[in-house]
């Protein structure tokens, strides 16, 4: 194997997958290094692709080029849109993916992928000179060399399964660790922080009672996260989920036996997830809760695996064993699989900048998990942006960072380096402060051309976008010349929906913007050209972009205005300790952080206002503002 690369990735998750395909398609020679091939992509814990926010990241990652989208497209057992009653910003897919369809058909893509090599291994350590980072040491003491390296290691790094008052060393789903990696980073003086996540029970599908639980459909057929997808699983054989709720006597089994649990009887010392926690905490921290809520999710089309979503525990065997029985439905279920806490390392927050490159080591990219994050599309995101600055690292090209107003993976990329996190980080849609700029439906229109621009777009997908685009601009501007009034054949439509026959004349635009009117109903009474079509999440693009007109045009004045902040540039190398009139909180925060712009200082933790007043007039003494 040649030993000389552009690009090396380690690590064959969600985050690796990413980061290496967009290196590879860029044209640069790249390397992926994976423990074990056949567990690329894998899914070791919940088999979902999507969800709240997390679904706009999916949409985000295909419009900018990447795969996730378009392989979960594929392998699906169902597809939701979730919040469908709420307004369109917090609106998103969430599909129940194929937990071995998706990982078998992102290996194919891996394979197939021109410029890629992969290596089955395991990396000790990385190479280094004084200044930057020139190479990895494999397992077998083989030495190769690379202009950047992505660090995609997941819950791999040192990782340990707890279980009762067991730990071992071990990785998800059964893999080996990654042991010796963790331990050269610290030598490197780069600080790791210990976290730890889990997964619940894998349950055989015949030893259900299904007639005790809730059936739960599927609620789209049209929509995909892919804007190339354009063939869908009709609704009725999209596969179920059912859900049920934990009873008084699961309450009482888990309180009785607390203290066996790994993280109530003292073995856990890696912080776990807030927002995914274990049963066990979740009785805990809710007492006053009389159930909480279950999920049963096939996993696979060819398995009899049924994930019980929600039931996260590091109990011992056989305390499981009485809390799943004490389930409706599940008094006698077959446990295929025992639920199991795992820690692992991580990089602290502060070691890394916006374009996820370690501070202290030019050409050392991290992604996925180790940034301190939860979730494969999180991990996803964070593996593409990697790739891409690894790759201009390495062609000595500037650094591709979104802003907070671009997409939910600049919000996320924004909230680790600049607030920092102790556990486990996962995004949500109340992170976002442009919710209606960030739309599931319209990532296409805020990042294919970024992706084309990238190289990870090609020119027939662009032209499509482009076509796109400019269908959707010359309908709006088509509605707002065309009226309505007393004897238009519309009057049917909008009487059907509680609404009075026109009296006067109306725009389209204007009926458009009315509670209850839809676009693809409206087009019925429109005469346009044939060329003047859209598919039916380019309708809804539209009729949001009418809808919401108002609120969407000063949420961008209001984003335009932040970021005069975002173009103030700060020096990297300030020592704030020196800078008189800020507080001490404020000096060792701006010091741990190292903020790039003023925007970014505003946003840190214990960094106020009239600490950035104190900079702002630095900044004025300097004639650099």
């Amino acid at each position: 194997m040649n030993k000389e690369f552009d690009v090396i990735v380690v690590g064959g998750g969600h985050a690796g997958c990413e980061a290496s395909l967009a290196c590879a398609k860029r044209g640069d020679k790249t390397l992926l290094i994976t423990l074990n091939l056949k567990m690329a992509a894998n899914m070791p814990c919940n088999p979902s692709i999507g969800g709240s926010a997390k679904g706009i990241v999916v949409r985000e990652i295909d419009a900018l080029g990447g795969s996730m989208g378009k392989v979960c497209d594929k392998e699906y057992l169902q597809m939701k849109m979730l919040n469908t009653k709420k307004g369109p910003g917090v609106q998103c897919l969430r599909a129940q993916a194929d937990k071995l369809g998706y990982p078998k058909r992102m290996q194919d893509t891996l394979i197939n992928q021109e410029n890629l090599t992969i290596l089955e291994g395991e990396v000790k350590s990385i190479l280094h000179d004084e200044n930057k980072v020139i190479g990895v040491v494999t397992e077998n003491n083989e030495k190769i060399f690379t202009k950047a390296i992505v660090l995609a290691t997941g819950t791999y790094m040192n990782s340990e399964i707890l279980r009762g008052h067991t730990k071992y060393s071990g990785g998800p789903d059964g893999e080996k660790p990654s042991v010796g990696l963790s331990d050269c980073l610290k030598e490197m003086g780069i600080k790791i922080q210990r976290l730890k996540t889990g997964t619940p029970q894998r349950i055989a599908k015949e030893s259900i009672d299904y007639s005790k639980a809730i059936i739960q459909y599927g609620n789209v057929e049209d929509q995909a996260f892919s804007y190339e997808t354009h063939s869908f699983i009709k609704i009725e054989d999209q596969i179920p989920c059912y859900l049920i709720y934990t009873t008084p006597e699961t309450h009482k089994i888990i309180n009785e036996h607390l203290l066996d649990s790994a993280m109530y009887g003292g073995m856990v010392h890696g912080v776990g997830p807030r927002y995914c926690p274990s049963i066990e905490d979740k009785i805990v921290r809710f007492s006053d809760k009389p159930r909480h809520q279950l999920f049963l999710e096939p996993e696979s089309y060819s398995t009899n695996s049924i994930y019980l979503q929600g039931f996260s525990t590091s109990m011992p065997e056989n305390v499981q064993d009485l809390m799943v029985h004490s389930l409706p439905g599940l008094e006698n279920a077959k446990i295929l699989k025992y639920a199991y806490a795992i820690e692992y390392d991580a990089l602290e927050s502060d070691e890394f900048n916006e374009y996820l490159m370690v501070k202290k080591w030019p050409g050392l990219f991290i992604s996925g998990q180790i940034c301190g994050t939860s979730g494969y599309e999180e991990a996803a995101g964070l593996g593409l942006m990697a790739g891409i600055n690894a790759s201009l690292y390495a062609r000595n090209e500037k650094p591709f960072i979104l802003k907070r107003d671009e997409a939910y993976i600049g919000v996320m990329i924004d909230d680790l380096i600049t607030k920092g996190t102790k556990e486990p980080y996962r995004l949500l849609s109340s992170r976002a402060e442009y919710r209606l700029l960030l739309r599931s439906d319209n990532a296409d229109l805020r990042l294919t051309e970024y992706g084309h621009q990238l190289g990870l777009i090609d020119d027939s997908r662009y032209n499509e976008f482009i076509h796109k685009k400019e269908t959707i601009e010359k309908i709006i501007k088509k509605l707002d010349k065309i009226y309505f009034g007393e004897t238009s054949k519309i009057n049917e439509y909008l009487t059907q929906i509680g609404y009075e026959p026109l009296s006067s004349g109306v725009s389209a635009k204007d009926l458009l913007k009315r509670n209850g009117v839809s676009y693809s109903k409206m087009k019925e009474y429109l005469s346009f050209d044939e060329d003047l079509t859209l598919d039916n999440l380019g309708d809804f693009e539209l009729e949001v972009m009418v809808k919401y007109e108002g609120y969407i045009e000063s949420e961008r004045k209001e984003a335009i205005k932040f970021n005069k902040l975002e173009s103030v540039k700060l020096d990297t190398d300030v020592d704030y300790m020196k800078i008189d009139g800020l507080r001490i909180e404020a000096r060792q925060k701006l010091n741990a952080v190292k903020p790039s712009t003023l925007g970014q200082a505003s946003r840190i933790s214990g960094v106020n206002p009239s600490d950035i007043s104190v900079l702002i007039l630095n900044l004025k003494k300097e004639k650099r503002l």
